[in-house]
């Protein structure tokens, strides 16, 4: 028989593929994107320690006033930039970029994108 496509399934599976290359050290730690929908949440991960160096996202307190009335892919653009001066701030400027199994279009792009101009390099 076939089975019915699961987009939650396909994810999980391009998630699992992706981290078996993917690891964060702690020269270049892993920029790790989730993407829920209503919010968008970005955090650099040091994978050989097991911590998150910094972490941003759309429930922020720090964003969450400027958020209001703008397209989701704007907000994950301001997500990417916050969390790319966190990280320069904490000196990191290398990162490996984890999609988290999402394609790479719309608000994850964005993030990316923002995160780039903002100084971080992947």
């Amino acid at each position: 028989m076939f089975k019915t496509y699961d987009r939650r399934e396909a994810r999980r599976r391009r998630h699992h593929r992706i981290r078996k290359r993917v690891a964060g050290s702690p020269e270049r730690p892993r920029l790790a994107v989730y993407r829920s929908p209503n919010h968008i949440y970005a955090q650099v991960v040091d994978d050989a320690q097991g911590h998150t160096v910094v972490a941003a996202s759309t429930v922020d307190p720090v964003l969450r006033g400027q958020l209001d009335g703008l397209a989701k892919t704007e907000q994950a653009s301001r997500v990417g930039r916050l969390v790319a001066e966190r990280a320069r701030e904490r000196g990191v400027q290398h990162v490996v970029f984890d999609r988290g199994g999402y394609l790479y279009h719309g608000r994850v792009k964005a993030l990316a994108e923002a995160a780039r101009e903002a100084g971080l390099e992947f």
